[in-house]
């Protein structure tokens, strides 16, 4: 073994087996809804954090054989909504649990139901529902000023705005259906494998994901351009007609510009990253990707519908994802990503289980 190979798995031990937190995933590319299962053990590690709260078991088998299981479930936002926190489970608790097992026969678990060390039982919201986000009543004052407008703009979008309002998971949202790939599209795709999901190593989700995402957004008006805030990043919205700068480097959000038309907030983005577009792995080029989202602003200002159009190179046609977005009195702006920092290195640590770490660096 050379020295640099060595030195790389040495680092990665420490890292992969400190006290830190598995990865982000999409449910459906890594858990089966069809293969459910009831495990019974002991806690071993705890990690509340996101992208995901997770937990290791080791449970006995009737031979005697103990046996060790990752458990996953929701990420710290949905939980602290039921009123589970960092010590609803705890290491040293005897618990029991059910859930969809992993893919590919990996020991690991998307927890759903669980009974505590106290014996009280839980329903976790389920790993495909969007209840806990989705909103349909609007909580806002019709004759209340949300933002400042602009002498310049006929309209005013600035302010907070919850973006679980028509939410939906960002999982096999995009239409039309079937996916309409090109031959290459295709073959990206059926090459793209789970743990390549750039939001596992807490790097950032990109433009189409963050669009279909369930945190909230603040809009600020600055003169030349929209400041966009929310948990998938910054944008700015160049409203003063200019292009994208000779030689500017593609972004996880692209360059963007933005007009109006009536009451529609129309926005042109290019020069993105490549990403995925979907937590199933459908691939964005990134290079020669171009995507337009409208803001349609409702009569009452309080709401607004948006939608997104990818015109991406692995494609036949566009890709569509619609979303909604209201404004809201009671609105929070403590961002979970702020609290409960992302940690990669369950990540990592979930690969080192698998064996994946080799090929990954080139290690043969």
């Amino acid at each position: 073994m050379s020295i640099l190979k060595k030195l790389f798995y040495s680092t990665l031990f420490f890292l992969v087996y400190m006290d830190f937190s598995v990865a982000h995933h999409s449910f459906a590319f890594e858990f089966d809804r069809n293969q459910n299962a009831t495990l019974e053990g002991e806690v071993t590690w705890v990690r509340f954090s996101n992208p995901h709260v997770t937990y290791r078991i080791r449970t006995r088998l009737e031979n005697g054989v103990t046996e060790d299981w990752q458990v996953q479930t929701h990420n710290v936002g949905v939980l602290l909504g039921l009123n589970w926190d960092k010590d609803t489970i705890k290491v040293g608790d005897t618990i029991k649990l059910s859930g969809a097992l992993g893919r590919s026969s990996s020991k690991k678990i998307f927890m759903e139901w669980v009974t505590l060390a106290t014996g009280e039982e839980l329903s976790i919201l389920d790993g495909a529902s969007s209840s806990a986000y989705d909103i349909v009543e609007i909580n806002a004052d019709p004759n209340k000023s949300y933002g400042v407008t602009s002498t310049e703009h006929p309209y005013d979008i600035t302010g907070a705005w919850n973006n679980r309002y028509k939410f939906q998971i960002t999982a096999g949202d995009l239409e039309p259906k079937p996916t309409p790939f090109t031959e290459e599209g295709r073959r990206v795709h059926e090459a793209t494998k789970e743990w390549e999901d750039p939001a596992k190593t807490c790097s950032p989700m990109g433009l189409p994901r963050s669009f279909g995402a369930p945190f909230n957004l603040e809009i600020v008006d600055a003169g030349d351009y929209y400041l966009m805030i929310s948990w998938g990043g910054v944008r700015r919205i160049w409203l003063d007609g200019r292009g994208a700068p000779d030689g500017l480097l593609a972004s996880p959000m692209g360059f963007s510009t933005g007009k109006w038309e009536g009451n529609i907030f129309i926005m042109e983005t290019s020069h993105l990253s490549p990403s995925w577009l979907d937590g199933l792995g459908l691939p964005m080029s990134g290079e020669d990707t171009r995507i337009v989202e409208t803001y349609t602003l409702s009569e009452d200002q309080l709401t607004m519908d948006r939608k997104m159009v990818i015109h991406d190179p692995y494609y036949t046609e566009p890709l569509i994802r619609e979303r909604g977005s209201a404004r809201d009195d009671d609105i929070q702006f403590q961002l979970v990503s702020g609290t409960s920092p992302c940690d990669p290195t369950g990540h990592y640590r979930d690969m080192w289980d698998q064996g994946l770490l080799e090929s990954l660096w080139g290690f043969d």
